[in-house]
C-alpha cells in the first residue's frame, strides 16, 4: 500500500489536526519520498515511518510538536539537517538499519537541542573506530546512543520516561501552587465533623437496637399473654362441659329412683 493511501487509512474520518500518533510502518514511498503528509498534522507528537524504502526527508513537512521520530530500516544516507529545521523539539531519534556511514552526516544533528536519545544501531557508521565516543563528543546533547549512556546504563522506556516526565511537571505545578491558606485547618475541620457525624450514626445504630429489642420483648410478652388467656378459656369450658355431664347424671339418677318408687 502506498504511504498516500495508508495515511488516509489511519486517519479513520479525523482530521489531521487532530492526529497526535501516526504509524506508517512497511507501507510503500513512491520514488524514496514522503507523500501524504504535510503541515496540517500540526497536533503531530509521534511519527513512525519504519521499512517504507525512505531515501530522502526532503518532503518532510513542518512538525513543530513532533517529539519521537521512527525512521528504521531505510536506505537515508544524508539530508538530515532537514530534521533541525522541520522537527526542532524532536527528543527521541531511530535511524536504525540505514545507510549512515560517517560522523560528518550525523554532525547535522547538532542543532536538535532537545535530542536526548539516537539509534544509529546497524547503520555503518558503528564500524568506526571508537564511535560511540566519537557519538558522544560530537552530540554532547544525548544522553542515549543505541539504548545505553556513556556508562553503559540502559535507556528506559518510552512509556516510562513519559512518566516521569509527567511525574515531574505535577511535581513542579503542585510546589508552586501550594496548598492554599486555611486549607490545613479546613481539613482538620472536615474530619472533626465526619468522626462526629460517625459517633452520631454509631449512637443512632445503638438507639435502634435497643428499641428493636424493646419492641421484640413486648411482642413476646404480648404472644405469652395471649396464650394464657386462650388456656384459661379452654379450662373454663372443660369445666362447663363436666358440670354438665354431672347434671344430666344427676336428673337420670333420679328418674331411676322415681321409676323404682312407682313399682
Amino acid at each position: 500500500m502506498e504511504m498516500k493511501k495508508r495515511i488516509n487509512l489511519e486517519l479513520r474520518d479525523r482530521a489531521p489536526e487532530e492526529v497526535t500518533e501516526l504509524v506508517l510502518d512497511n507501507c510503500l514511498c513512491v520514488n524514496g519520498e514522503i507523500e501524504g503528509l504535510n503541515d496540517t498534522f500540526k497536533k503531530l507528537e509521534f511519527l513512525s515511518m519504519a521499512n517504507v524504502e525512505l531515501s530522502s526527508l526532503a518532503r518532510l513537512p513542518s512538525l513543530n510538536k513532533l517529539r519521537k521520530l521512527e525512521l528504521s530500516d531505510n536506505i537515508i544516507s544524508g539530508g538530515l539537517e532537514v530534521l533541525a529545521e522541520k522537527c526542532p523539539n524532536l527528543t527521541y531519534l531511530n535511524l536504525s538499519g540505514n545507510k549512515i556511514k560517517d560522523l560528518s552526516t550525523v554532525e547535522a544533528l547538532q542543532n536538535l537541542k532537545n535530542l536526548k536519545s539516537l539509534d544509529l544501531f546497524n547503520c555503518e557508521i558503528t564500524n568506526l573506530e571508537d564511535y560511540r565516543e566519537s557519538i558522544f563528543e560530537l552530540l554532547q546533547q544525548i544522553t542515549y546512543l543505541d539504548g545505553f549512556d556513556q556508562e553503559d546504563n540502559e535507556a528506559p522506556d518510552s512509556e516510562e520516561e513519559d512518566d516521569e516526565d509527567g511525574d515531574e511537571d505535577d511535581e513542579e505545578e503542585e510546589d508552586e501552587a501550594g496548598p492554599p491558606e486555611g486549607y490545613e485547618e479546613e481539613e482538620e475541620e472536615e474530619e472533626e465533623d465526619e468522626d462526629e457525624d460517625e459517633a452520631g450514626s454509631e449512637l443512632g445504630e445503638g438507639e435502634e437496637e435497643v428499641g428493636l429489642s424493646y419492641l421484640m420483648k413486648e411482642e413476646i410478652q404480648d404472644e405469652e399473654d395471649d396464650d394464657d388467656y386462650v388456656e384459661e378459656g379452654e379450662e373454663e369450658e372443660e369445666e362447663e362441659e363436666e358440670e354438665g355431664l354431672r347434671g344430666e347424671k344427676r336428673k337420670r339418677d333420679a328418674e331411676d329412683d322415681g321409676e323404682e318408687e312407682d313399682d
